[in-house]
C-alpha cells in the first residue's frame, strides 16, 4: 500500500537553471491545490542536512515565475554523499513530518536522490533542471531553451562587429561534455561551424569550413565552440587558426555564466510548470525514485538509475543541416 503523503519538501541542487523558480512555484501551488503542506529546503542537500527548511504557501512563490536562478538557492554538498550526512537529512525531514521530496537538478542531484530514497523511507521524484540538456528521459531539460536563446542573442550582437570589421569570432558556450547548446544555438544563429564534444573531427575539418566560407565571400565568420570539445580549449583552437591564416583577424568571446542567467523563456516556464505539477501528482499516486521528463510532448518517467547511467544523445542531423546552410 502506498504511503500517505501529507507534506512534501522541494529543493534545487547543483548548477542553477532558468525555469527552476517556475518549477518550485508549480510544486508549491499544486501541493496546495491538493491540500498538502509544502516545505522549501534552502541551499540544496546541504540545507537539508543543516535544517534550512521553511513551510511555503501560494503567496511565498508569487512573482517568481519570470525570475532566473532559484529562490531556494543551490549548493553542492560533499556531506550528503556520505551515509551519515543523508541520515541527518532524513532525521530533519522526519522531525518536521515531511513525507516526500521533489528534487530539481541534474545528474548529481538525481544520484543523491537515488541513494537517499533507497536508504530511507522517503519517496523522491526528480525534475531535470540543467542548461546542458544531457539527461536521459526527456527531450529538453529545464533551462536549456533559455540558455540557447541567450547564446543566440549574444551571437547576433557579435555578428554586428564581425561584419563591420570582417573578423572571425570564436564563441565558447557551456555544456560540459555535451554539445546541445552549441549545436542548437549554432544552427539558429547562422554559425559557420560548431565544434562539439561528440565529434572526433580533426582541425583540418575546421580549416576546410573556413576556406569554404572564404571562397563564398563570407567575410564574417562565427565558430561556436562547446567547452568540452576534443580539439582543445578555445584559445588553442583560435591560435591554430591564426597560425594557418595569419591574414584573418580572429577574436574570442567566452560567454560563460551569462548562459545560466536571465528570465526563462515561455518554453522553459511551461516545461517547468508541467513537470512541477506532475511531481506532486505522481507522489500522491505512490510513485518514487524516478525522474520526470517530457518526450514527444508526453510525460515520461525514468528510474533514477537509468537516468543517471544513460545520457541524452545529440541529434547530429542538425549538424548536417548547419553545414548545408552555412555555405
Amino acid at each position: 500500500m502506498a504511503k500517505e503523503i501529507n507534506s512534501i519538501g522541494v529543493l534545487t541542487s547543483g548548477g542553477d537553471a532558468p525555469g527552476m523558480n517556475a518549477a518550485i512555484r508549480a510544486v508549491v501551488r499544486a501541493g496546495k491545490y491538493y491540500n498538502k503542506k509544502i516545505y522549501g529546503i534552502y541551499e540544496g542537500y546541504q540545507g537539508l542536512i543543516e535544517n534550512q527548511i521553511l513551510e511555503l504557501n501560494a503567496r511565498s512563490v508569487k512573482n517568481i515565475l519570470e525570475r532566473g536562478g532559484t529562490v531556494l538557492k543551490s549548493s553542492r554538498s560533499e556531506e550528503f554523499k556520505t551515509v551519515e550526512g543523508r541520515r541527518k537529512a532524513y532525521q530533519n525531514l522526519k522531525a518536521l513530518g515531511i513525507d516526500a521530496l521533489v528534487v530539481i537538478g541534474g545528474n548529481g542531484t538525481f544520484t543523491g536522490a537515488m541513494h537517499f530514497s533507497s536508504e530511507f523511507d522517503i519517496p523522491v521524484m526528480g525534475l531535470p533542471g540543467t542548461i546542458d540538456n544531457d539527461l536521459a528521459g526527456t527531450d529538453f531539460t529545464i533551462g536549456f531553451d533559455t540558455a540557447c536563446n541567450v547564446v543566440i542573442d549574444c551571437v547576433d550582437k557579435i555578428r554586428d562587429t564581425a561584419e563591420s570589421h570582417n573578423r572571425l569570432f570564436f564563441v565558447e558556450v557551456m555544456g560540459r561534455d555535451s554539445g546541445f547548446i552549441a549545436l542548437r544555438a549554432g544552427l539558429a544563429s547562422g554559425a559557420l561551424d560548431v565544434i562539439l564534444p561528440e565529434e572526433q573531427a580533426p582541425m583540418e575539418d575546421l580549416f576546410h569550413e573556413l576556406e569554404k566560407g572564404a571562397s563564398n565571400n563570407k567575410m564574417n565568420r562565427i565558430i561556436i565552440v562547446s567547452e568540452g570539445n576534443k580539439l582543445g580549449d578555445t584559445y588553442e583552437i583560435a591560435n591554430a587558426v591564426r597560425e594557418r591564416y595569419p591574414h584573418w583577424e580572429s577574436k574570442i568571446t567566452i560567454l560563460g555564466h551569462l548562459q545560466r542567467g536571465g528570465s526563462p523563456t515561455c518554453t522553459d516556464r511551461v516545461l517547468a510548470s508541467r513537470l512541477g505539477v506532475a511531481s506532486v501528482e505522481s507522489l500522491l499516486q505512490g510513485m518514487s525514485g524516478q525522474a520526470i521528463g517530457i518526450v514527444n510532448d508526453v510525460l515520461k518517467f525514468t528510474d533514477f538509475k537509468e537516468a543517471i547511467a544513460s545520457k541524452s544523445e545529440i541529434d547530429m542531423e542538425l549538424n548536417r543541416i548547419l553545414k548545408i546552410l552555412s555555405t
